[in-house]
């Protein structure tokens, strides 16, 4: 399993060799990009533009723009996620928690789903040479089986994608509720990737996944003093905390598990 550190910084893809995971509006808005050093995957920020808009600001073809422009000046992906609809009841009817304002799509589960598999298929027509990859969407596990369904009535066979995206479990990942998704998504024989996965859900189900990300190691950072050395008030926006933390969850998983884990 590839484990990448979430990160807004994109100058850090020139700083370490481990595995980044970088949201392509942090890239866009750059007058210069830098060139990557190591592996990086780019996520398409769909949780902040549904959370702020209800929908989707950029087009897809201003989302391509964006991604040739990252490939071409950063360096080739690993793969790039598509303009996707979670599904979480937040994202879904609005709300406000922990002073964060969801504004709501109001729509439900099928149409975001619909609206997935639809984005995903506009994009690999548009830029058939980028690596995006599909994701499944859904709230429970019969949700995500529809998804699974509609990926194949569109005539993508999921089993033979090199990366499978599996959205809205960042809150669940930890529960029972969570590992059943995986669990039953992962029974298809599909290269999952966990957005969000924190050290309990990897402890979990992290033996079932292609790969993971996680910011963190962020908030964890936040609530306590700095590295030693290090004159910042706290280290949440520090590499070398980031790679530490990185260091210590790979540590922790259970010794079965981790030498399937790509410390690189």
């Amino acid at each position: 399993m590839r484990f990448y550190l979430t990160t807004h910084k994109r100058h850090w893809v020139r700083l370490t060799h481990r595995p980044l995971f970088l949201k392509s509006e942090h890239f866009a808005v750059a007058r210069t990009l830098p060139e990557a050093l190591g592996p990086y995957a780019v996520d398409s920020g769909g949780f902040s533009e549904l959370q702020r808009h209800g929908r989707w600001t950029r087009t897809p073809r201003q989302y391509i723009g964006d991604l040739r422009r990252i490939w071409e000046h950063v360096g080739p992906f690993d793969w790039a996620a598509p303009q996707d609809w979670m599904c979480e009841d937040l994202i879904i009817h609005g709300g406000t928690v922990k002073g964060q304002r969801f504004v709501g799509t109001h729509l439900n589960v099928d149409e975001h789903q619909r609206r997935t598999v639809a984005n995903f298929l506009e994009l690999r027509s548009l830029a058939p040479e980028l690596r995006i990859i599909p994701v499944l969407q859904g709230r429970k596990v019969p949700e995500y089986e529809h998804c699974l369904e509609l990926y194949e009535k569109a005539g993508v066979d999921l089993k033979r994608e090199p990366t499978v995206g599996l959205g809205s479990v960042c809150r669940l990942q930890s529960t029972r509720e969570g590992a059943a998704i995986v669990t039953a998504m992962a029974a298809h024989g599909l290269k999952l990737h966990g957005f969000g996965f924190k050290t309990l859900g990897l402890a979990r189900v992290g033996h079932l996944l292609a790969s993971a990300d996680s910011a963190a190691w962020s908030s964890h950072a936040r609530y306590r003093p700095p590295l030693p050395g290090h004159p910042h008030k706290n280290c949440a926006n520090c590499l070398p905390y980031a790679l530490a933390w990185r260091e210590r969850v790979i540590n922790a998983l259970p010794p079965w598990q981790q030498p399937t884990l790509d410390a690189a």
